[in-house]
């Protein structure tokens, strides 16, 4: 299973659209994962539109029109890992053993909010994942995104950068 995974895409404010690669990824996606601060209600619209799965949760950012269609936190079992999604976990410091708390049955917790990829684990094997953001990269180097192949449980998670190739 394929998975597309981003956040902060903050449209329209920060882009028009997604950047073309983006699309390239929905298409080829099996599920699209989307942690919070769509910004508008037509962003959520397109990639449910387009996307063959979509889990996304609203962000800070995000006014009651999306408030009212995504939950505060998503859930959802994909090829035997499972996900939760939120957009905000809190400062960087004690990040994993808060999650771990807040999250123990959990495989892999999505967030945004920082616009700063991450990958860690936490003592108890949670896996934390941030894509950064495609459209808005805010004092990061590059925009960015994440995809994962998930396969009877083992989840293969990479970060990509914007404008280099799928």
């Amino acid at each position: 299973m394929r998975l597309l995974i981003i956040s902060d895409t903050h449209l329209p404010r920060r882009a028009r659209d997604l950047p073309a690669q983006i699309w390239e990824e929905v298409e080829r996606a099996d599920a699209v994962v989307h942690a919070g601060d769509w910004c508008d209600l037509e962003s959520l619209l397109s990639l449910q539109a387009r996307a063959e799965r979509l889990i996304g949760v609203y962000g800070n950012n995000d006014g009651p029109e999306l408030r009212e269609r995504l939950p505060e936190v998503a859930r959802a079992e994909l090829g035997g890992v499972r996900f939760a999604v939120v957009h905000e976990t809190g400062q960087a410091k004690g990040r994993e053993k808060r999650c771990a708390k807040l999250f123990p049955d959990v495989d892999v917790l999505v967030f945004g909010h920082s616009h700063i990829p991450w990958d860690t684990r936490a003592e108890t094997g949670l896996r934390l994942v941030n894509p950064g953001s495609p459209t808005d990269r805010r004092r990061q180097p590059h925009h960015t995104y994440m995809t994962a192949e998930v396969d009877g449980g083992g989840t293969d998670l990479r970060l990509h950068r914007v404008g280099t190739g799928l």
